[in-house]
């Protein structure tokens, strides 16, 4: 069976996943666009999905008998109602980050998929997919004994003019808070952020560097540092300390050279390069799923857990140093 996928959003991560379907992925089959910029929707679909039908909204395209699962890369702001929406239709959807951009609206997403009675929503976390991330959650559960503390860095080389302080948590840490739920397999109960001195990259809407802590249920303490002006390039680290033994996070593959009286090794400067390999096994987990007319991988309730461990960690922004508590409402039996 072949899945016939809609895409509402073709910006750049709408264009990646249409090219990793048409190109790279088996069983499935871009059959549709919709993007409030409908040139640039027909021109995705001339370069990768000629015979794609061009919706003007993304609710007629989830309605459409041609679509059979939905991908929902657009802007972030759009993805509950969308969500909302292949619920309601019964079709299989894969949404990007944020699942939704309050707690509240992703709460409600997991309320519709519960009253639907089946998992249809998959979350875009895709660190979870990533071989190092893997080897490392395999090395914790064998090698390491019980997990005591984490020590991780997410450090981009810069960002936009128009990246602001919460959007360190929203936009670049909410990778790492469901890495670490799933890694440790763990929830969290506390968080509290601290702000070192702020480099000279920043601006006056961003306070960068920053560290997050964050306290788990088992005890285990998780020390993030997020530095989005870091200059040198794309660069996520992860440490865990055990009982019995520390284990990091594989350095991506590269050749060390020795030339100019130095040792180096090249560092990636784009987050999809960094995680191509994750992308394409995600995408081929929903399609093949989807074929069933279900989902697996990061569920709406792990999209649900990050929006409100992400409020937390803003709060916690606003009062530098204070300690802030998670708290989560019981977890429905659908997710279990």
């Amino acid at each position: 069976m072949t899945v016939k996928i809609g895409v509402i959003g073709t910006g750049m991560i709408g264009r990646d996943h249409t090219r990793r379907i048409q190109q790279v992925l088996t069983g499935g089959e871009v059959v549709a666009f919709s993007d409030v910029n409908l040139e640039g929707a027909k021109a995705l679909r001339d370069d990768l999905a000629p015979d794609a039908e061009i919706f003007e909204s993304g609710q007629a395209l989830i309605a459409s008998d041609k679509v059979d699962a939905v991908l929902v890369t657009s802007w972030g702001a759009t993805h509950e109602e969308y969500v909302l929406a292949a619920i309601a239709a019964g079709k299989p959807v894969f949404c990007e980050k944020p699942l939704a951009t309050t707690a509240e609206g992703a709460k409600g997403i997991v309320e519709a998929e519960v009253e639907h009675g089946k998992r249809l929503v998959q979350v875009g976390f895709m660190r979870r997919y990533d071989k190092g991330y893997n080897q490392l959650k395999d090395t914790l559960n064998s090698e390491l004994g019980a997990p005591l503390m984490v020590h991780a860095a997410h450090r981009n080389p810069t960002v936009p003019e128009q990246y602001v302080t919460p959007m360190a948590i929203h936009d670049t840490l909410i990778h790492e808070i469901d890495t670490f739920r799933w890694l440790l397999d763990d929830d969290y109960v506390a968080t509290r952020v601290t702000f070192p001195r702020t480099c000279s990259a920043s601006h006056a809407k961003l306070r960068d560097p920053q560290i997050v802590t964050l306290i788990t249920k088992k005890g285990v303490v998780i020390n993030t540092e997020i530095f989005v002006n870091c200059k040198y390039g794309y660069d996520i680290q992860c440490e865990v300390v055990g009982e019995e033994g520390v284990a990091r996070l594989p350095e991506p593959m590269s050749v060390v050279m020795r030339k100019n009286a130095k040792l180096q090794n090249p560092i990636l400067t784009d987050w999809k390069g960094r995680f191509v390999e994750a992308f394409d096994t995600e995408l081929q987990n929903f399609v093949d799923t989807a074929a069933t007319g279900t989902v697996e991988g990061p569920s709406a309730w792990d999209g649900y857990m990050a929006a409100v461990t992400s409020d937390a960690c803003v709060a916690a922004q606003e009062d530098e140093g204070a300690t802030i508590d998670i708290n989560y409402p019981d977890r429905p039996a659908l997710y279990n």
